[in-house]
């Protein structure tokens, strides 16, 4: 379990990087281009995003990797380390500094993940997932994501990227579960075997869609709300699937059951802690909530200038206006 745990956190490390190199090539996407394909054109002419693509193509090799040596049940709730290593990105890149909140936030993760890994004990299921089993699950990450996307529809700038950051995890948490069982294959009988199968196919059209919701959601709204959803969504999701289709063993009774529950509710509340953070968040009142590249020399290109107005640049005389998690506004 070392092993999955180690790869694991790796790719959280360069899944952090990809987002934030992803969501700053994206803030001078054309007002109103979430959801549209119009956004992946953009994206594709900026080099931040292929850069930070490409770190994602590794950070998933990195992750069938640790799912090779490890259990979703493990393997998925370690990426939430991705908001530990977006702190130390935004602390070392973006000069900002970190607070009580942030430190609180980590240890509350790091704690989560120890209590979980300590109480539930996860252990090899039953082997790969039944027909049956795969259609039961196709069918609720379909539903679940649909309606999400549904959700995502109306309501503020936050909301929508909540709903669409949900519904990319739900997505990400079925390709985790294929990317296992295509490993599987791979051992048991090379690329012939995994490609006479359907799995492959599964794997690219779900990393595709689930692709396609994150830049969507990363565009839709701050950062803050698309990732918080993402990275609680994901390892509960991921966890169910382990248990329900891969017969993943979670150690047994009521004590225990309990005991997880109580740490990955720990673990959950260390990431809304972090991720409301002034740091992660952008709401320390000098910078904006929703752009990380915020600086009007730095954060802003010809592009970003031309989408947003001639005045872009300019500094604001006065603090931004902040739309806080329950729809309240702040600011001057």
């Amino acid at each position: 379990m070392a092993v999955a745990i180690v790869l694991a956190a790796a790719a959280a490390f360069l899944s952090a990087l990809a987002v934030v190199l992803q969501r700053v090539a994206l803030e001078s996407a054309p007002v109103g281009s979430s959801f549209s394909p119009r956004l992946m054109t953009h994206a594709l002419r900026k080099r931040g995003w292929l850069i930070g693509f490409g770190l994602m193509l590794c950070m998933f090799v990195l992750q069938a990797s640790a799912l090779r040596f490890g259990q979703l049940s493990v393997v998925q709730p370690v990426l939430t380390g991705e908001l530990i290593f977006l702190v130390i990105i935004l602390v070392t890149a973006f000069h900002r500094s970190v607070g009580w909140r942030e430190l609180m936030g980590i240890a509350a993760i790091v704690a989560g993940l120890a209590g979980f890994f300590a109480a539930a004990s996860p252990a090899l299921g039953t082997g790969q997932p039944t027909g049956r089993a795969w259609l039961a699950v196709s069918l609720a990450s379909a539903a679940c994501v649909l309606a999400l996307v549904a959700a995502s529809r109306a309501g503020p700038r936050w909301w929508r990227a909540a709903a669409l950051g949900a519904a990319s995890a739900v997505l990400f948490a079925c390709n985790a579960a294929l990317t296992k069982t295509l490993t599987a294959l791979l051992h048991h009988g090379g690329w012939v075997h995994v490609f006479g199968n359907w799995d492959p196919y599964a794997l690219g059209l779900t990393g595709a869609c689930g692709l396609f919701l994150l830049q969507s959601a990363l565009h839709a709204g701050p950062i803050a709300a698309s990732r918080t959803t993402s990275v609680i969504v994901n390892p509960l999701a991921s966890i169910v699937i382990g248990v329900t289709a891969f017969g993943e063993r979670l150690r047994p009774g009521p004590g225990f059951v309990t005991l997880d529950v109580l740490a990955l509710t720990v673990m959950c509340a260390g990431v809304m802690v972090l991720i409301r953070s002034p740091l992660v968040g952008g709401m320390s009142g000098t910078r904006s909530d929703e752009h990380l590249g915020a600086d009007p020399i730095a954060g802003m290109d010809k592009e970003s200038v031309a989408a947003h107005g001639s005045n872009a640049a300019s500094p604001s005389p006065r603090i931004p206006d902040i739309t806080l998690p329950n729809g309240e506004p702040q600011g001057g």
